[in-house]
């Protein structure tokens, strides 16, 4: 499985994971585990997924927090649930896990955002992380 490809799965699992966690309220660590029960996954994906994934929800109020700034006559709370908890996995990307581009957070974001949710998710989504994009450098991240 090539690199791409397999970073690709690993975000795809990661974000079922949240979803997961969102909706049932169980353990982020049980989820992982059962996520990775359900796949053959190489060192290299789970890796990456336990890394996105455990940022991801280490990260959600401080990641949210960069999303609501972001809306302007929005509220949060009708963001679909799909598209919120891919900004909060891209952005999270984006900040912590510095192996990857932001560019390519922000296409891979795009692109699964496209797959999971609806047509419109994707111009907004792309919105929101270009936005964070261009602020990351005034960013206070937690733990730096």
């Amino acid at each position: 499985m090539s690199f791409s490809i397999s970073r690709r799965l690993a975000r795809e699992l990661a974000l079922q994971g949240l979803y997961s966690i969102s909706i049932t309220k169980d353990f982020p660590s049980k989820i992982l585990k059962d996520i990775q029960s359900r796949d053959s996954l190489d060192q290299d994906t789970k890796n990456f997924l336990e890394e996105l994934f455990n940022k991801s929800v280490e990260n959600e109020k401080w990641t949210r927090n960069l999303i609501e700034n972001r809306l302007e006559n929005w509220d949060i709370t009708r963001i679909a649930l799909i598209d919120l908890l891919v900004l909060q996995m891209m952005i999270t990307e984006m900040v912590f896990i510095k192996d990857v581009p932001p560019k390519v957070s922000i296409s891979e974001g795009i692109e699964i955002v496209k797959k999971f949710s609806t047509d419109e998710s994707s111009s907004f989504v792309n919105g929101i992380l270009d936005s964070v994009f261009h602020s990351l450098e005034d960013l206070s991240v937690p733990g730096h």
